[in-house]
């Protein structure tokens, strides 16, 4: 099982960005999924979830303006990521949740700033 994150960067503050992460040699529709993220002298936090039934939960401090979809078709799940602010600077990291381990992306980094 491998899942490839991308589409972090640079980006100004009230910026967008995409997150995608690619799963590979799993049956990527049936298993929950979701994005986390790690600041700098933080602990890894859940930013949103994203059932196999296209449920989602979201952080409070993202509800409005970041958005967790999945393309089963493409096994790839998003993060539209919208109004950034300096504080959503971070390594994001997508995981993939089945029903005998989670497994992780390597994680991407998204820096807010002008």
């Amino acid at each position: 099982v491998q899942l490839q994150a991308s589409g972090g960067g640079l980006v100004q503050p009230g910026g967008s960005l995409r997150l995608s992460c690619a799963a590979s040699g799993i049956r990527f529709s049936i298993n929950h999924a979701g994005w986390y993220r790690q600041a700098p002298g933080k602990q890894r936090e859940l930013v949103a979830t994203i059932t196999s039934g296209g449920g989602t939960n979201y952080a409070d401090s993202v509800k409005g303006r970041f958005t967790i979809s999945r393309d089963n078709a493409k096994n790839t799940l998003y993060l539209q990521m919208n109004s950034l602010k300096p504080e959503d600077t971070a390594v994001y990291y997508c995981k993939l949740v089945t029903s005998w381990r989670d497994y992780w992306g390597q994680g991407t980094q998204v820096t807010v700033s002008s």
